[in-house]
């Protein structure tokens, strides 16, 4: 399999400047200069977030910084944690002094540099936030052990937008909780990827299989099948997150992304959405934000994710609120 690098040792920073360089209201700070933050920094007196992940999963978690949405990211080698350093470096780039939210996936090395990073930082208020809308990764009732995928990018948007309307540390990281609490995402792959540099791929499905509930870096699924029709497909999918509907819920209202892993057409995401809205209709579902496209990608993963947020009055003004973002885009 050919890969458009100069050198996989390079990937990551190579990457990392033409980012910055194409999105100049990102720049690349830190000791390693593996953090991003927004240009214009962290107003006096505003709550800042501060986020991170590995590569390979672009736009998450690099591009949801701006207005509205997070403020600083670390970033860490294909599908590795980020390291102690750049973790420290984006709890600091977050700090306007009324402290910083710590928004990031539910992964081990994660959740190890950025809770050390926190006791390192120079900010004195931080809160944790972890993202936990993959519902094949756990069980519903050790749900606190789910993955992290794409839903975070809902957590983003509404906390980034109750930080900019100038909530509180405590106000901001509870919106956060409630958006996670509310949203759920299952993925279905179609074929592997392949890390730079390495001879095989991270995982390997035979021509006719496919598998659904597999994590972003390629983690077992649920079950491996052959392939059928993108309805039959998506029936599933739609059923075992409407299964997964938190108890509190009472809205009609969703928000409803199709996710694009990373080599699967736009046309073929928009089966995926078409037949996702005739299914959510019948159950007497309303969608009031279709997302399709790449919002949390890995490599060049055959394979889509959806996620289903479900909506109260609160969360549907704060994820449609005024925000800049370079890949936050609702139809």
């Amino acid at each position: 399999m050919k890969k458009f690098i100069n050198a996989p040792e390079s990937y990551v920073d190579d990457m990392l400047t033409g980012l910055v360089m194409a999105h100049p209201d990102i720049v690349r700070k830190g000791k390693h200069g593996r953090t991003l933050a927004r240009r214009d920094g962290v107003s006096k007196g505003r709550v800042g977030i501060a986020t991170g992940g590995g590569a390979g999963h672009l736009p998450l978690f690099a591009g949801y910084l701006g207005d509205g949405f997070a403020d600083s990211c670390a970033v860490g080698n294909v599908f590795e944690g980020p390291n102690l350093q750049s973790c420290v470096d984006a709890i600091n780039l977050a700090d306007g002094g009324s402290g910083v939210l710590l928004l990031y996936g539910n992964y081990g090395g994660d959740r190890m540099n950025f809770d050390m990073a926190s006791r390192l930082a120079a900010a004195n208020d931080i809160e944790t936030v972890l993202a936990t809308d993959d519902i094949a990764s756990a069980s519903r009732e050790e749900i606190s052990k789910r993955r992290g995928v794409a839903g975070i990018v809902f957590a983003y948007k509404a906390a980034g937008a109750a930080a900019k309307a100038g909530a509180s540390l405590k106000d901001v990281a509870e919106i956060a909780r409630r958006t996670v609490a509310r949203t759920r995402t299952i993925g279905l792959g179609m074929k592997g990827c392949r890390l730079p540099g390495a001879t095989g791929e991270v995982f390997e499905l035979g021509d006719d299989e496919v598998e659904l509930g597999l994590g972003i870096h390629g983690e077992p699924g649920l079950w491996r099948k052959p392939m059928a029709s993108a309805n039959v497909l998506v029936d599933e999918m739609i059923s075992r997150l409407l299964e997964e509907r938190p108890d509190e819920t009472d809205s009609s209202r969703l928000a409803v992304m199709v996710n694009g892993l990373g080599a699967t057409p736009l046309e073929e995401l928009y089966i995926a959405y078409q037949r996702a809205g005739k299914v959510l209709a019948e159950q007497g579902l309303h969608v009031v934000m279709p997302m399709v496209g790449p919002f949390a990608t890995s490599m060049e993963m055959a394979g889509l994710s959806i996620t289903l947020c479900f909506l109260t009055d609160e969360l549907e003004k704060l994820l449609a609120a005024q925000a800049n973002c370079p890949f936050w885009r609702v139809q």
